[in-house]
């Protein structure tokens, strides 16, 4: 999932969360512990944190469909070209406050979902073109003098405007339940019909863009593996997924692929999106991992997408598609664990014929409950034949498993909110201690990559918002990143 935060003595997990003040350090961990733990190597790990940094962009770096570096003034534009997915953004850049301004998605018919500038009355306004019915959602009024930028973003079906006067993207306007009951962007049929668009009116633009939606953060990073849990490399290079937050809640994040120098992770670098298609819809279903058998990709991840309580669970596909690269829409189905519950994180590893398949299992998602759980098959298909091996159902804020080797020993390590800390579990099903590192805010999962020149690196992220006060709970977080001592 994407982590939980504390609001008036519940606990709403899943997306985002704020920044919530340190309640101190971790509670014991109480749990027996089987003799000789202190010479397990995982336990002999102590973690510190070295660096931390915010991925945002509006307009996904290496995704940019359109670019005009000078616009003249013009009716409504349309591009050759629209987005794979419904999720997409685009800017202008203005010389100043005056004239009329509208960027964001059309069709040929005429239809439209824009964002529209106007320095007549100074405001900023949400609108939806249907049938030849033009609806203004949302407007407001912005104090802007200068030069500026004004920014859209669609995020499922969630609309968001932005202005730039010099420091940076900053929300004004979103909606999402209105644009829903006009437009459904998430059907193929009719995504498919828009394209970019853009207009101006007594004013020039000294620059269009517009592309794939970018990241207002990152988080749920999982190591993309070969199946016997050792990083996949590429060309010196490892990659991991991440759930790159969107402009809203569940719905409005989505799943990618990033490369990075395993010897100084901060260099990372954008290099594929994956969407998931079902149902006739194109979603942004996320929280997976990607593992390397043979000539194929196994793709498993949750079904975030078009989340409501009781309906999430885990899904899969099988792809000779190179998904670590370019834009790809996978067709899933759903993945036959051995549960009755909810569930979602899916991590999975083989070794000496078996495959170890661990993911969250969810009781209740209102109230949100959920905890690791561990599954194994000897068959061939990671998904045939699952027997349960044990849930770690004493815990009720736990997710993000990760499946790691360490010193020739396979851990299940985890995340407890609650806890504030990592618990490591052993196959068996035994909490064998936790993670000797600091744990940041939200519910940051621990992502160990080992460090070529020696010693792990910890990828993780923390739970500080973008833009809650337009935007709401779903848009954390900052990338931490921890090495061993």
């Amino acid at each position: 999932m994407t982590g939980g935060v504390a609001v008036a003595g519940a606990v709403v997990a899943g997306c985002t969360g704020t920044d919530t003040p340190d309640p101190g350090p971790p509670a014991a961990d109480a749990s027996p512990r089987p003799p000789n733990t202190e010479e397990d190597a995982i336990f002999e790990l102590t973690l510190n944190v070295t660096d931390r940094w915010r991925p945002l962009e509006l307009v996904a770096p290496g995704f940019v469909a359109l670019e005009e570096a000078e616009v003249r003034p013009a009716a409504l534009q349309l591009a050759d070209t629209g987005p794979e997915a419904p999720f997409a953004a685009g800017e202008v850049r203005l010389p100043g406050a005056r004239g009329e301004v509208a960027v964001g998605l059309a069709t040929e018919s005429g239809d439209h979902v824009l964002v529209r500038w106007s320095a007549a009355d100074s405001r900023v306004s949400l609108e939806v073109r249907r049938g030849g019915r033009t609806r203004v959602l949302r407007r407001r009024k912005v104090a802007v003098s200068g030069p500026f930028g004004l920014g859209w973003a669609v995020c499922e079906n969630q609309l968001t405007a932005l202005l730039d006067t010099g420091e940076g993207w900053v929300p004004v306007l979103t909606e999402r339940r209105k644009v829903a009951s006009l437009v459904d962007l998430r059907q193929v049929d009719v995504l498919s019909q828009y394209r970019y668009a853009w207009s101006t009116r007594g004013v020039g633009a000294r620059q269009v863009r517009a592309g794939l939606f970018g990241m207002t953060g990152l988080r749920d990073p999982h190591l993309v593996q070969d199946s016997d849990g050792t990083p996949y490399e590429r060309d010196g290079r490892y990659y991991l997924t991440w759930t790159c937050a969107g402009l809203g809640f569940f719905q409005q994040a989505h799943w990618t692929v990033w490369s990075f120098d395993p010897a100084d992770p901060r260099d990372m670098r954008l290099e594929a999106q994956l969407f998931t298609v079902r149902d006739g819809k194109v979603l942004g279903d996320h929280a997976g991992q990607l593992v390397r058998a043979g000539d194929r990709w196994l793709v498993a991840t949750s079904s975030w997408g078009d989340f409501t309580p009781g309906s999430i669970h885990v899904r899969h596909v099988e792809t000779e598609a190179d998904v670590l690269s370019g834009v790809h829409l996978l067709e899933t189905g759903p993945t036959p664990l051995p549960t009755t519950h909810g569930s979602w994180d899916p991590s999975l590893q083989r070794r000496d014929g078996t495959w170890q398949v661990a993911f969250v299992e969810s009781p209740s998602q209102d109230p949100f409950d959920f905890h690791p759980a561990l599954t194994r098959t000897t068959e061939d298909d990671w998904t045939a034949a699952l027997e349960p091996v044990f849930a770690a159902d004493d815990l009720h804020q736990c997710e993000g498993p990760i499946l790691v080797e360490l010193d020739g020993e396979t851990w299940l390590l985890a995340s407890d909110g609650d806890g504030r800390n990592y618990p490591v579990f052993d196959l068996q099903g035994r909490r064998r201690g936790r993670l000797d590192a600091p744990y940041p805010t939200n519910i940051p999962h621990p992502q160990l990559v080992p460090d070529p020149a020696g010693g792990w690196w910890l990828i993780t992220f923390d739970g500080t918002p973008y833009g809650e006060r337009v935007l709401g709970y779903g848009t954390h977080g900052d990338v931490v990143l921890m090495h061993s001592v």
